[in-house]
C-alpha cells in the first residue's frame, strides 16, 4: 500500500513536511517523493488550454473543481453535489431505476440491469450535442457508479466537437492520485495539479505521525448491508493511514458479498457502516434496520458515515476519510474529523 502511493506520485514532485525531519519514520518519508518530477514529464499530445468540460462521475467532477477548473465544467450528472456549485451546471444523465428502493431492491435491480447488459444510467445524447464539449471524463471502474463508458464512447464519436474520452479508473488511492496528474495534464492546470497532491499528502503524512505509536484497530468496513459487502478497493489504505487494519477487505481489490456469519467470525472490534453513495444520516437509517445482525458481530462500537462524501467516490474527500477514520480509531490522539460521527447505540 505504501508502495502504490509512492510509485504513483513519484512523478508528481517533492514535498515540504510540517513535520521536523528528526520525528519522522521510514512510513512516512515514503510519501516524499509525491511531487517529484511533474515540471519535468514530457509535453501530452492532446492538452487542451480552453476546454469545455463535461464530467459523468461525481468524483471527476470534485477532482475537476478543485483544479480550478469550475468555471470549464459545462455539465455535470445527476449525483453531482459537491461542491455546491456543480449543482448549477446541467444535468446530462438521469438515474433508470428509480427512487424508493430499499438495499435488496436496489441491489436486484442493479444485478438484473447489469446481467442484462443494460445501462444503470442513460445519457442525454442531444443535450452533449448541444454543448459540444472538447473533452468528456468517465469511468469504467463501477457499472453502478456512471454511464457506460462504451456508450460514452460510442456517443462521443457522434458530436461534432469530436470530444477526448477520459476514463479514470483508480483501485488505489496511489490511482486516485495518479488521476489528479491525468486530468491537470490534460486540461494544462499542472500547477494545480501539483498543489493539491502536496496537500494530500501533507495531511495523510500528519495522520500517519499521530497514529504510528497505536496499536492497530480491527475493522469491519461494510459498503452495503443487503446483502452484506465488505470495502475493498482504497478503503483498506485509508483504514490502515488512520491506524487500523482491514479485517475483510483487501486494498486494490473489488467489493466482496460476506455473510453477516464471516464479519462476525473475524471479530473487528470497530463496525463502520459505509453504505456506498449514502450520507451518514440514511447509513444510520440502514444501521438500524439491520441492529440485530450488527450486534451479533460483538463489536464495541459501531459508527455509520458519510460514504457518498468520504469513502464511496475516488476523489480529493478520500483525505478526508483519512481524517475521519483515523478520528473514529484514534480520538484522542485525532481529536478532530471533517465530519461529525454517528453513533449506532445498540
Amino acid at each position: 500500500m505504501d508502495e502504490d502511493v509512492g510509485v504513483v506520485i513519484g512523478p508528481l514532485g517533492h514535498l515540504r513536511h510540517l513535520v521536523h525531519e528528526g520525528h519522522r519514520t521510514g512510513e512516512v518519508l515514503e510519501l516524499e517523493v509525491l511531487l517529484e518530477g511533474l515540471a519535468l514529464l514530457p509535453p501530452v499530445a492532446h492538452i487542451l488550454l480552453l476546454v469545455r468540460i463535461v464530467s459523468l462521475v461525481p468524483s471527476a467532477t470534485e477532482m475537476l473543481f478543485a483544479l480550478g477548473l469550475g468555471d470549464e465544467v459545462t455539465a455535470v450528472t445527476h449525483e453531482c453535489d459537491h461542491p455546491a456549485e456543480a449543482l448549477e451546471r446541467p444535468k446530462v444523465t438521469r438515474d433508470l431505476i428509480g427512487p424508493g428502493l430499499g438495499p435488496a431492491e436496489i441491489d436486484r435491480a442493479v444485478r438484473e440491469l447489469t446481467e442484462q447488459g443494460k445501462a444503470i444510467y442513460a445519457l442525454d445524447e442531444q443535450r452533449l450535442r448541444e454543448l459540444q464539449p472538447d473533452l468528456i471524463v468517465t469511468q469504467a471502474l463501477c457499472a453502478v457508479c456512471a454511464v457506460s463508458y462504451d456508450d460514452v464512447v460510442e456517443v462521443a464519436a457522434r458530436i461534432e466537437s469530436e470530444p477526448r474520452v477520459i476514463s479514470l479508473d483508480p483501485h488505489t488511492l496511489g490511482e486516485v492520485l495518479g488521476d489528479v496528474r491525468t486530468l491537470a495534464e490534460a486540461t494544462d492546470a499542472k500547477d494545480a495539479g501539483v498543489d493539491l497532491v502536496q496537500d494530500a499528502a501533507s495531511r495523510i503524512d500528519k495522520v500517519r505521525l499521530a497514529v504510528r505509536a497505536q496499536p492497530p484497530v480491527r475493522v469491519a468496513a461494510l459498503e452495503w448491508l443487503d446483502p452484506v459487502f465488505v470495502a475493498g478497493h482504497w478503503t483498506p489504505q485509508l483504514i490502515e493511514y488512520a491506524g487500523g487494519v482491514d479485517v475483510l477487505g483487501l486494498p486494490g481489490e473489488h467489493s466482496e458479498v460476506r455473510s453477516w456469519e464471516e464479519v462476525a467470525a473475524a471479530r473487528p472490534e470497530v463496525v463502520v457502516v459505509m453504505p456506498c453513495g449514502y450520507d451518514a444520516e440514511r447509513a444510520l437509517e440502514e444501521a438500524y434496520d439491520f441492529q440485530d445482525e450488527l450486534a451479533a458481530i460483538g463489536a464495541r462500537r459501531i459508527v455509520a458515515v458519510d460514504a457518498a462524501a468520504y469513502f464511496s467516490r475516488p476523489g480529493p474527500r478520500l483525505v478526508d476519510g483519512v481524517e475521519l477514520m483515523a478520528h473514529i480509531l484514534h480520538p484522542d490522539h485525532v481529536p478532530e474529523a471533517p465530519s461529525p460521527v454517528l453513533e449506532v447505540a445498540l
